[in-house]
């Protein structure tokens, strides 16, 4: 079987509810709920929270929440694998031991059902362990600055101050929307991030981290200028 897992714990502090905080229209969880369904790849879709008003709100969305996910998976340190691990070791226990596990966050709007299905596709075509949606570092990264303490300048790699940017490699990092993977893979990892794992692909203006309120705002921009372009 095929599992869909969205963790979403109730004690976001950056933004306060965050996970069922309306976002254009229904709470933000109700859009990756959507997305799963619509996608047709899942036999269940399992919201995994601590969090009684955040269940409610995924079952009114049309998602399970059929257990409470434990105390010590549910605090700022937890991780997005012993989470998904724990909900496979629950899926096994009470009924068929899920092959494929696809973990989707509470907080992807901009993620399409389409989406998930090519990104099924990467995995089972690669071979892979795990498949999950990465955009492309929009300036090269070996040009990039820090700063001291006095707010003065200097590169992380200097020897690539003559180098063009076209002669430089490009750089990805992780969308933060979905990540399949095989059910004994997610048992066994301890990072995604690596050989073991194939990339799919996203368009940068598709792709928005929402940690601040700054975040939230530009995201819903963003968003209501891609519906209106739909």
């Amino acid at each position: 079987m095929k599992l869909a897992v969205i963790p979403a714990r109730g004690g976001s502090k950056r933004i306060p509810r965050k996970n069922i905080k309306p976002f254009c229209g229904k709470p933000i969880i109700a859009w990756s709920i959507a997305a799963a369904y619509d996608s047709g790849c899942f036999d269940r879709v399992i919201v995994s929270t601590d969090d009684a008003e955040i269940a409610q709100v995924a079952r009114d969305a049309g998602a399970e929440a059929p257990f409470v996910r434990p105390f010590e998976l549910s605090d700022d340190h937890a991780g997005t694998i012993p989470v998904v691990r724990h909900a496979i070791e629950w899926q096994a226990a009470t009924g068929e031991t899920p092959s494929l596990v696809c973990c989707i966050y509470a907080t992807a709007p901009f993620l399409l059902a389409d989406d998930i299905r090519r990104g099924l596709d990467v995995l089972e075509r690669s071979g892979s362990d795990f498949a999950f949606s990465v955009a492309k570092y929009p300036s090269p990264i070996q040009r990039a600055f820090r700063t001291d303490a006095a707010g003065r300048l200097a590169m992380f790699n200097p020897e690539h101050f003559q180098t063009r940017s076209q002669d430089l490699e490009e750089a990805y990092y992780d969308a933060g929307q979905f990540y399949w993977g095989r059910a004994p893979a997610w048992q066994s990892v301890e990072t995604l991030f690596g050989p073991a794992s194939a990339a799919l692909v996203l368009a940068p203006h598709r792709v928005q981290d929402i940690d601040t309120s700054d975040d939230w705002v530009r995201a819903e921009w963003m968003f209501k200028a891609l519906q209106a372009v739909a």
